[in-house]
């Protein structure tokens, strides 16, 4: 059986042998229906087939096939907004450890890939870069925050250090983090995938959730099938709010965009980031970048608010990058490509119940590699009765966008523009 590829991009090109999973047939029990193969699904299946669960993992399309598998793949601490928003809604305890949870995120990333030996071409470090005056004051703030939960190792770059980090005389400053980095996404999805299958879980591939059903157990129905589990974990994020339309509620799905260059060889590769760190620059509306393992640059952004994908997105995306790397104007661009990620109004991860046994993790806004991998094992704490993790991300507030799922788009288009006009300022 042949089942539809990933959508084409230079990390479906380069993706590490995976078998094919067929789609689900008929009635299976288990102790945990999984929905959704990307790296928050399929972390959670790994946590839960370690603690001896039956897992069974639905996927609509192929494993990775989402933001899983077509994002910048940059490791980052934090969240994406700053702790000081965090500080607003928790006590200062409870931040602290929401705070130590996001370092705990990206550290969970190190450890799969070397407990597990997954081949994604995993390099550490990672800078914020300003385009403008004003964000080297934000940079020095974003460090100071980060140093007062104990974070370490961090360090501020000046235009001249900046610029011996990252080729490019657009940047003003930087804050430099070793504990960061990059992975090839869709290589670290799969060996997730691979990891949960080999701990015992079972995969189906192209097999979407049609309804789920309430009890105890619950039953997820399929187009061949349906799954009786004892907990149900919906791992969809933004491509599964119209089928669970209270997902829907709070996160806005939002198109990024990525090119990947052709191979530049070692030496003219490095000579742009020298040192192979991931970069991404504080604007509203960011670009980031990096090196691949072959030696081409990778460069993101252009964010789609109306989810009207660029016309040409090749030449989009190339143009913001001679913006910032005029030296590549007479580089060819391989692949291009886009995909949904899903955005929150404040920023703030989404986690919550839709029943006592059907938990949900979405809206990750950016920082999903680490956080995605985090919210499996969080939802596998959860099964296993220990909620207070979960729960306390869960606390965070959860606000619905303006307009509701019919009119929120235009209204998110209007405020875009307000943001874009102050990254032009």
């Amino acid at each position: 059986m042949t089942l539809p590829p990933h959508t084409p991009s230079y990390y479906a090109a380069s993706a590490n042998p995976f078998p094919e999973h067929p789609p689900l047939q008929g009635e299976v029990t288990a102790d945990v229906c999984v929905v959704g193969g990307g790296m928050t699904g399929c972390s959670a299946a790994l946590h839960l087939a370690e603690r001896g669960y039956k897992v069974v993992l639905i996927e609509s399309q192929r494993i990775g096939w989402g933001a899983s598998g077509r994002s910048g793949g940059q490791l980052i601490a934090g969240y994406a907004t700053d702790m000081s928003n965090v500080e607003k809604h928790v006590a200062p305890e409870d931040a602290k450890t929401l705070w130590d949870m996001s370092v705990e995120a990206i550290d969970s990333v190190k450890e799969h890939v070397a407990r597990h030996a997954i081949a994604c071409d995993y390099r550490p470090g990672h800078i914020h870069v300003g385009v403008k005056p004003r964000h080297e004051r934000e940079l020095h703030d974003l460090a100071e925050e980060w140093q007062r939960y104990g974070y370490g190792g961090l360090q501020y770059l000046d235009r001249a250090a900046v610029r011996e980090r990252v080729d490019s005389e657009r940047y003003t400053c930087g804050l430099y983090d070793p504990a960061g980095g990059h992975i090839h996404p869709l290589n670290y999805t799969l060996g997730l995938a691979a990891a949960a299958e080999k701990a015992g879980a079972m995969l189906y591939e192209t097999t979407p959730m049609v309804r789920w059903e309430k009890g105890d157990p619950a039953v997820v129905v399929t187009p061949q099938g349906r799954v009786t589990a004892k907990w149900v974990v919906m791992a969809g994020n933004a491509y599964l709010w119209e089928t669970e339309r209270k997902l829907g509620q709070t996160i806005m799905p939002v198109g990024t965009y990525i090119l990947a260059t052709e191979p530049l060889g070692e030496n003219r590769a490095a000579k742009l980031i020298p040192q192979n760190e991931a970069v991404a620059d504080i604007l509203f509306v960011l670009n980031y970048f990096r090196r691949s393992a072959d030696h081409r640059m990778l460069f993101g952004g252009k964010v789609s608010y109306s989810r009207i994908d660029p016309g040409n997105v090749a030449e989009s995306m190339r143009r913001t990058m001679l913006h910032y790397f005029p030296q590549l104007s007479d580089v060819k661009v391989d692949f291009a490509w886009g995909g949904y990620v899903a955005i929150t109004v404040n920023r703030l991860p989404d986690f919550g119940r839709l029943a006592p046994n059907v938990i949900y993790a979405q809206g990750f806004s950016g920082h999903g590699v680490g956080l995605t991998t985090l919210a499996g094992r969080l939802m596998a704490e959860t099964v296993a009765g220990q909620a207070e993790r979960f729960d306390l991300i869960g606390r965070l507030p959860t606000i619905p966008f303006p307009g509701g799922t019919l009119f929120r788009t235009p209204a998110l288009v209007l405020a875009m523009a307000w943001r874009r006009l102050r990254d032009a300022l």
